[in-house]
């Protein structure tokens, strides 16, 4: 089954158990309606188990997921998915899984449970009553929001590393010297996941960004300038073709560096002249390292520019020096700000302290129409925000806490995790800098940032996780 052809049938499964679901509101089970709703949906799911032995069909917050992933359904069939996710609601059912082959007369006895259960006092109970002796079927709870929101976290966490281990096992001087072929199509899977993830729970990949891991910065940070990439581009209305190239040659962009001797790539000290030299050639190998694939595809050949290009600088004054300017490329721009910005942001062998998100932002901001395309730059600004997820933030009510969302609206205004309270008890939960006291003042501002390393905060332990508690009603602003 091809992947297009996949996704025609989940949309059908959707469309199909909402039209079977209704269908059976109207009519008697054994109405031929229904049954010939029933015998469709049977078809179809079937379809599906005899290849993936499994349809789990998960409600997560407003979206439908089949299989852990989010079925994107057309226009047509908006209606009958919006009712059949009101019915799960309604009957606070939260999974429907399907396994081993589906039998007519146990859909009938699943169909006819939930319709009956519209008007039970305990209408989940109800359905698990009639479906526990069931071969082929089972329903779970409704999540509340909070276990929703820990289950979308961990779906995020794992699409990430799952594209570190990728990069890792990809980007490796093994590979490169033996002329490898990297699979365009794992590829596009792996960067494809990435999109979903930025269209879909875009501040929570952002946040994973900030965990920066020193002893494998290299794999974290082509998957970081990555998800900032992807994060700029669907900014700039790509779609999802267009952030799907862009992903993968932003993944790619720092290939050339495998070439580098690792003592000088490694080395903790600052380069030397000599050693700068040798550094500065990494987009030419890189250029060449993607040209010499076995096999050329188009989006490694846009790679391979982008390789090339992005240490360039919007002015050209970077590298490599050449003799004429012909315009860089927009993926290239792109992912110069991206690289730029996570750089900074991140300990290298030769430089241990992190700069924080807002100080990166200010060199770039100086830098904007030099290094920069000042146009990108503003963009990515309103992006990430003043403040950047990951900032660490001193309240003006003596409140210590992490920025972990930003704000399009109020770019100075984000949302931030507090960890300590103003009597410096180790607290956890989210406030929003954007809300007003009765009076019209904002009931919260930044009062200035500091820096996370100084005081030894792992922000892993707040980006990964759920808050636990609610904010207090009753705050004093200091003056």
């Amino acid at each position: 089954m091809n992947e297009i052809s996949e996704k025609t049938i989940l949309n059908d499964i959707i469309n199909n158990l909402a039209l079977m679901m209704r269908t059976a509101q109207m009519h008697n089970i054994n109405n031929t309606a229904v049954i010939n709703q029933i015998e469709r949906v049977v078809l179809l799911v079937n379809s599906v188990l005899s290849e993936a032995g499994i349809l789990r069909i998960d409600l997560v917050g407003e979206f439908i997921h089949i299989n852990n992933e989010r079925v994107r359904y057309p226009l047509e069939h908006l209606f009958n998915v919006d009712s059949l996710i009101k019915e799960l609601k309604k009957r606070g059912v939260g999974t429907i899984i399907f396994e081993n082959k589906l039998e007519m007369e146990e859909v009938k006895v699943f169909v006819k449970s939930f319709i009956s259960a519209g008007s039970s006092d305990n209408p989940f109970e109800a359905i698990y009553s009639a479906v526990s002796g069931l071969r082929s079927i089972e329903i779970d709870r409704l999540k509340s929001v909070k276990e929703q929101d820990r289950d979308i976290r961990k779906i995020v966490k794992k699409s990430y590393f799952k594209a570190v281990a990728f990069s890792k096992g990809e980007i490796n001087v093994n590979k490169v010297k033996a002329k490898d072929a990297v699979s365009v199509k794992k590829t596009k899977m792996i960067i494809r996941s990435l999109v979903d993830m930025i269209l879909e729970e875009e501040q929570l990949l952002l946040g994973m960004t900030a965990i920066k891991d020193y002893d494998e910065y290299t794999y974290h940070h082509s998957v970081n300038v990555s998800v900032l990439s992807l994060a700029l581009g669907q900014r700039l209305g790509f779609d999802k073709k267009a952030l799907t190239e862009l992903g993968i040659a932003a993944l790619f962009h720092d290939v050339g560096k495998v070439t580098v001797p690792p003592e000088i790539l490694n080395k903790p000290a600052s380069f030397s002249d000599e050693e700068w030299t040798i550094i500065r050639k990494h987009p030419v190998w890189g250029f060449k390292t993607e040209l010499k694939m076995k096999t050329i595809d188009p989006i490694i050949i846009r790679a391979a520019i982008v390789s090339f290009e992005h240490h360039l600088n919007y002015d050209y004054t970077g590298y490599p020096k050449l003799r004429i300017a012909a315009g860089l490329d927009t993926f290239s721009r792109i992912v110069s700000i991206a690289d730029q910005y996570d750089a900074l942001t991140s300990s290298r062998v030769y430089r241990r302290t992190a700069l924080s998100p807002d100080r990166a932002l200010s060199i770039l901001i100086e830098d904007s129409g030099k290094k920069v395309d000042p146009f990108l730059l503003k963009i990515f600004v309103n992006m990430v925000g003043v403040f950047p997820i990951g900032t660490l933030v001193m309240l003006n009510t003596q409140e210590l806490g992490i920025v972990c969302e930003s704000n399009p609206l109020f770019v100075d205004r984000p949302k931030v995790r507090v960890i300590a309270n103003k009597n410096d008890i180790r607290s956890d939960y989210i406030v929003d800098l954007s809300e007003k006291m009765p009076d019209g003042r904002f009931a919260r501002s930044i009062g200035k940032t500091l820096d996370c390393n100084k005081y030894k905060i792992n922000l892993a332990e707040y980006l990964f996780t759920a808050p636990v508690q609610t904010p207090p009603q009753n705050i004093t602003i200091s003056m």
